[in-house]
């Protein structure tokens, strides 16, 4: 108790002025880490604030721009315009937007996590491309309340996505249990942005509401630099974890020459246009009752499967399903993934290790009734090769303590031995 006592304590402190005093911890490696920035966050913490602010900036003033033109087209301005009708435009189209959030919420919620910085440049192109129906939504009167309905549903896309993202970047980026201090500088840093962006529209709205066209020219000058900008701050982000992206870049690397990529080179090389559709279905935490409707069928699943999960592939889907045991954990889990990428690598090109180049020999050549044949032989293969990926992982400086996988729910749990027939 008192070396856990010793070790919360700081070797040594500083102060400027009057200031609050900050402490001094040894880091794992021996080295001294100070409190607050920059040793409170993460190293892509100051580059990723950067472009985000601008990003943020362009925004506010595409911002401003669209909302002048829902203004407009809502009568603000026109003697003849129905205070009623306004009103009625403007519930229906809040209306719109709460559904959306819910169905959103309720259908991705759980999955925004997995690919954050997807999500993330996919929000903001949405953002924009509402912005976009905001601004036409005037020159077709008949078409206002459709379009405007349209555009605050994908705001309100916007809204849940990037709020997701933000606390999932935000949890990469607090290294001293200082999530809460992150988030709420993030938020204040955003405001002031904001507030900035607010200040210039003052001054640029006069300019260009009497001219649609230098309107519409500023709004794609804008938003080319808030696309940009948004690229340039997910690229400059380092995630430590896996996610099967990720993962797939890595041991796609492994396997091909015998190295595993650090965070730095595989948070390069991760697609962030294409991230949403990978080759292979990969489906982790599924139900046992969706893979199994016999004893048979339980006893072939099961056979060479040791470790805590069972694992099935359909060539003719090109899917791989995973059942998790109760006692799966984060390496099981990644094990699992890595699993199931390795079929997948099977079916492509390239050089493999040599017990993975016979086995996609027979995948090429055998029929598709022994694909639970070609799942057996892989566990033995990952018997002697994951252990070294696994420590490869962890030197190259990936947590694989914890992952962004995506993982459902379900668990189950089987005997080694289905001929009982007890289930």
């Amino acid at each position: 108790m008192a070396d856990a006592t010793n070790l919360n304590r700081p070797l040594c402190c500083e102060q400027f002025g009057s200031g609050a005093a900050r402490g001094c911890f040894a880091a794992a490696d021996g080295s001294l880490q100070w409190e607050g920035f920059p040793d409170s966050v993460s190293p892509d913490y100051l580059p990723y604030q950067l472009w985000d602010s601008v990003q943020a900036f362009a925004s506010s003033l595409s911002g401003s721009l669209a909302t002048h033109a829902v203004l407009l087209g809502i009568g603000v301005g026109n003697a003849k315009a129905s205070v009623s009708a306004a009103t009625a435009t403007w519930l229906v189209k809040d209306s719109t937007g709460m559904l959306g959030r819910i169905i959103f919420a309720w259908w991705k919620g759980s999955k925004l996590d997995c690919n954050a910085k997807q999500w993330r440049l996919f929000a903001d192109i949405l953002n924009d491309v509402a912005m976009f129906l905001e601004i036409m939504a005037p020159i077709y009167p008949i078409f206002f309340t459709i379009t405007i309905c349209t555009s605050n549903l994908a705001k309100c896309i916007v809204s849940v996505a990037g709020g997701a993202t933000r606390a999932a970047l935000t949890m990469h980026q607090a290294r001293r249990n200082n999530m809460a201090d992150v988030s709420a500088k993030d938020s204040s840093q955003e405001t002031l942005v904001n507030l900035a962006g607010l200040l210039v529209s003052l001054l640029m709205l006069p300019l260009v509401s009497d001219c649609p066209g230098f309107s519409l020219g500023c709004f794609f000058f804008l938003t080319a630099l808030h696309i940009y900008a948004n690229y340039r701050a997910v690229r400059a982000l380092v995630i430590e974890t896996l996610n099967e992206g990720r993962l797939r870049l890595v041991l796609k690397h492994f396997l091909q020459r015998g190295e595993v990529l650090g965070p730095t080179s595989a948070n390069q090389m991760e697609p962030l246009w294409t991230g949403f559709w990978p080759s292979q279905s990969l489906s982790l935490g599924v139900p046992l009752h969706r893979l199994t409707s016999s004893v048979f069928d339980l006893q072939q699943l099961v056979e060479g499967h040791q470790e805590p999960y069972l694992l099935r592939w359909d060539l003719s889907q090109n899917q791989v399903q995973v059942v998790l045991s109760q006692m799966a954990g984060p390496e099981t889990i990644l094990r699992a993934a890595t699993h199931g990428l390795v079929l997948e690598a099977l079916q492509g090109d390239g050089p493999l290790p040599r017990g993975l180049e016979e086995l996609r020999n027979q995948v090429r050549a055998g029929p598709e009734k022994d694909n639970w044949v070609i799942v057996r032989d892989t566990h033995q293969v990952l018997d002697k090769l994951f252990p070294k990926f696994l420590k490869g992982l962890q030197d190259a400086g990936w947590k694989t303590e914890k992952h962004q996988l995506e993982v459902d729910e379900w668990r189950a749990t089987w005997l080694l031995s289905p001929e009982k027939k007890v289930l």
